[in-house]
């Protein structure tokens, strides 16, 4: 054994390293609950309560640690020594139980609802009763029957975990075939939109088409409407002055050659 010493009594190095530390922590969440009172601001409280929740689990997980190095140490130890470092041990959960209930009060006033660190799966309250029973007191059968329930529990867990994440699964493989089923319509739509565009494109090069031939054809109209004016204007003339050389003779409608009867000139 080394010349460290826990309470008086000369302990393991690594015993004594696990009581400064505890108590260390222990310091620290005194000094934080009592600064805690002194804030009066919510957000700062809330985050003060949180600084501390991980400190008691810091502090929970220490004296895990001490308790195990107590259980390899207990032969070695005289039985006073043991008496103390259990006596010690309970002292630690002990205090560290007097801020969890701190906390919850905090967590209370504050309105938080979330579950608390160290409360039991059964409502339980604090770290005595997650531990009621301890290892040092347990039979190695109570001792197997802890631990194949505690890995029954977390099969459990594995296998809620492993549904919610074949769920996730199936939820995204539904939402992806959706997404797709969506864009080849979206495609289909852009493909028809653009058939359509090109449609009233060629639609409309018609129809300009068709104003410029109709255009064209009614000035061909409206000359020859001028030219049959013309040769009807001719016409009358002629008809009223026949006699006129100044307008010509309009062929198939020159005046018919004087002739004189066969029987006037027989009978001169």
């Amino acid at each position: 054994m080394s010349g460290e010493s826990v309470s008086g009594f000369v302990v393991g190095e690594e015993l004594a390293l696990l009581d400064g530390q505890i108590n260390d922590i222990l310091r620290v969440l005194s000094n934080g609950f009592q600064k805690l009172e002194k804030i009066k601001d919510p957000n700062r409280q809330s985050r003060q309560l949180e600084e501390l929740t991980e400190k008691m689990r810091e502090c929970k997980r220490l004296i895990k640690e001490f308790d195990r190095e107590v259980k390899e140490e207990e032969r070695r130890n005289t039985p006073d020594i043991n008496r103390l470092l259990n006596d010690k041990k309970q002292s630690m959960i002990k205090e560290l139980n007097s801020y969890v209930t701190l906390k919850k009060q905090y967590a209370s006033n504050l309105g938080n609802k979330r579950i608390e660190l160290f409360d039991a799966p059964g409502g339980g309250d604090g770290f005595v009763e997650e531990n009621a029973v301890l290892a040092s007191s347990m039979t190695n059968q109570q001792l197997m029957d802890t631990g194949n329930k505690m890995m029954d529990e977390t099969d459990q867990a594995i296998e809620r975990t492993k549904k919610v994440v074949e769920d996730t699964v199936n939820v995204g493989a539904e939402t992806a075939a959706a997404l797709k089923a969506q864009t080849e319509q979206m495609n289909k739509i852009v493909n028809e939109l653009d058939s359509i565009h090109f449609s009233i494109k060629k639609a409309s090069q018609m129809v300009k088409e068709i104003g410029r031939q109709v255009a064209t054809d009614r000035c061909i109209m409206s000359l020859l409407f001028l030219i049959v004016l013309g040769v009807i204007a001719i016409i009358i003339v002629k008809i009223v002055n026949p006699h006129n050389k100044d307008i010509p003779d309009i062929p198939g409608l020159a005046p018919p050659a004087n002739r004189k009867l066969l029987w006037f000139h027989n009978y001169r």
